[in-house]
Formats: structure tokens, sequence, C-alpha cells
């Protein structure tokens, strides 16, 4: 896609996944990592996870999305997507922010996997306790 002036960009995030993405005005078609949108996200659910936005500002169809996205898994590089495509409406059209904060599109999920602590099997388990 070429870069003009209505080539909005922005970024998401969730877990390890980012995802950058480029909306330009046109008919509704998205791209992940050069993959058509249907055979990357395989499953309703995470489509429409990556919908939201659009349909919380009733815009499906209008915008055209390239996405790179890289990090953790499937879901997490929805949720990611989903961040990005509410900031590059916002930023495209501020009086949009009102509907997708109350939806709560522009909310970063902040949960991720909690790190491993030195002399213990994993982040919160501990190994057996024997009394004798």
């Amino acid at each position: 896609m070429p870069a003009t002036e209505n080539t909005y960009t922005a970024t998401g995030r969730r877990k390890t996944a980012v995802a950058r993405i480029w909306m330009t005005e046109g008919t509704g078609r998205i791209v992940i990592n050069n993959r058509s949108f249907e055979e990357y996200l395989p499953t309703i659910p995470l489509q429409n996870e990556v919908l939201a936005p659009f349909q919380t500002t009733n815009l499906v169809n209008k915008y055209d999305l390239k996405v790179v996205v890289q990090g953790s898994g499937i879901p997490g590089q929805a949720d990611a997507i989903k961040l990005a495509v509410a900031r590059a409406l916002t930023e495209m059209d501020s009086e949009l922010r009102g509907s997708l904060k109350a939806a709560g599109h522009l909310r970063r999920d902040p949960r991720a996997k909690e790190r491993k602590k030195a002399g213990q099997p994993g982040a919160r388990k501990r190994f057996q306790f024997s009394k004798r």
C-alpha cells in the first residue's frame, strides 16, 4: 500500500505480541503478515475480536488494513491487532475516542506471564515440603 496522507499507523501490544498496522480507506480488505485475514485468524471469535472496533464505530468495510504482527500466540496477536485498530481509528477521528473507550477497546491488557523465581520450579510453585 502506498504511503499517502490518509494512511494511519498504530501499534498495539498484548503479552509479548506486537502489532503494527497501516490503515487506509478502502473496501475492508485485511492482510496479516502477507496472509489473508480468514487464513491467519481461523476462528470466528478471533476474527470478531479484530473487527470489534470497526463494529463499535459502524465503520465495517470502510478501511483496508495491512498488519505486521509478531510474538506470543494467535489470541494474544488478535488482541494486539484490536488495540492497534482502535488507536488508528482515534488517530483518524478523535470524535470516535469516547465510544471506543466506553467499549474498552483502548485499554491495553497488562496481564503477562509472571517470571520464574530462582530456586523454585515455577513462578508460584514450590518444591514439595517433606516434614520428615
